[in-house]
């Protein structure tokens, strides 16, 4: 099965806690990348989102960090761009390199958790480790990661980290060499995981004492949820998706906007009040391809993407 290291010039590497359930995931570009993002829930956790929409000067970034920690967590980028200044890899301020990492959290604390961790010294860690093998599962941003907590975080399931990707054939018009999409996420949603070929939850809160899928949508309907309903800012999914086709900052926006379909697709409820989803889209290689299809690709990566990560978190 392919995956988003299938995509050529992106490298993927975790750092896990040896004892704590968090981590840190990095998505390297170290040729640089074209990117963009989309951020559709109402509580996320950014560093440098800014600079990747449309009217903003910097074309190319080097990382995405995805990490748990909340807003700590933040502090991981700072690694990854120590990594890339001393290799020499960033943007060229007037002869200084400054790396350009942007960053998304999940919110994995738990009480009396020392928030020192995940630590820039984390991101480092996760640099070193990036390649092209992916492991997925319980690691990395995903270790503390947890799905379907309207009911508690006692009757939710474990999140994780997951990947997909599609290699499609060339076709006159809109993919004339053939292209590659990808994409990695975080899952750490309040709702339920949804398979989008049978509409059936795969992971979510369960009923009390460890019954059937209780149906978060459902609970939340009815008024039955935990009190306090999980706080807003609690619950992320946090997705990188690359293309090794050619398109502009404004164009791979457009994709990054398209993927979040993914997340609706495979989350349910989504982009909620309570939830920071943010998808980021890389453009790394000079393949010609069409915008509108590259991102409905994208959107289904991402939800094979999140059921994976949760079928094997849960194995």
């Amino acid at each position: 099965m392919l995956k988003i290291t299938d995509v050529s010039g992106i490298e993927v590497g975790h750092a896990t806690h040896p004892t704590e359930m968090t981590g840190c995931t990095v998505v390297l570009c170290r040729n640089g990348a074209v990117a963009g993002v989309d951020v559709r829930g109402s509580a996320p956790g950014t560093r440098e989102t800014d600079l990747l929409r449309p009217l903003y000067m910097i074309r190319q970034i080097h990382a995405v960090m995805l990490t748990g920690g909340s807003a700590f967590g933040l502090r991981t980028a700072d690694g990854a761009m120590r990594y890339l200044f001393e290799r020499g890899i960033g943007y060229n301020a007037r002869g200084i390199v400054v790396p350009i990492v942007p960053a998304a959290v999940i919110f994995d604390l738990v009480a009396g958790r020392d928030p020192a961790f995940p630590s820039s010294e984390m991101g480092y860690e996760a640099c070193r480790n990036a390649g092209k093998s992916l492991p997925e599962g319980r690691v990395g941003a995903g270790r503390g990661a947890s799905v379907g907590k309207i009911l508690g975080r006692e009757n939710a399931m474990a999140g994780g980290i997951g990947s997909a990707a599609m290699a499609l054939p060339a076709a006159p018009g809109v993919s004339p060499k053939g292209v590659r999409v990808g994409a990695m996420v975080v899952v750490n949603a309040l709702g339920d995981v949804i398979d989008p070929s049978n509409g059936k939850i795969v992971a979510g809160a369960r009923e009390p004492g460890g019954g059937a899928f209780a149906d978060s949508l459902r609970c939340f309907m009815e008024g039955r949820f935990a009190n306090p309903l999980p706080q807003p800012g609690t619950n992320t999914t946090l997705a990188v998706v690359a293309t090794d086709g050619r398109f502009t900052k404004e164009e791979i926006n457009k994709i990054a906007q398209m993927a979040q379909n993914g997340i609706a697709r495979a989350t349910r409820p989504a982009h909620t009040m309570h939830d920071g989803d943010v998808v980021f889209a890389l453009s790394t290689g000079d393949k010609p391809a069409d915008v509108s299809l590259v991102g409905e690709i994208a959107a289904q990566m991402v939800s094979r993407a999140i059921v994976r990560a949760v079928e094997l978190a849960n194995s």
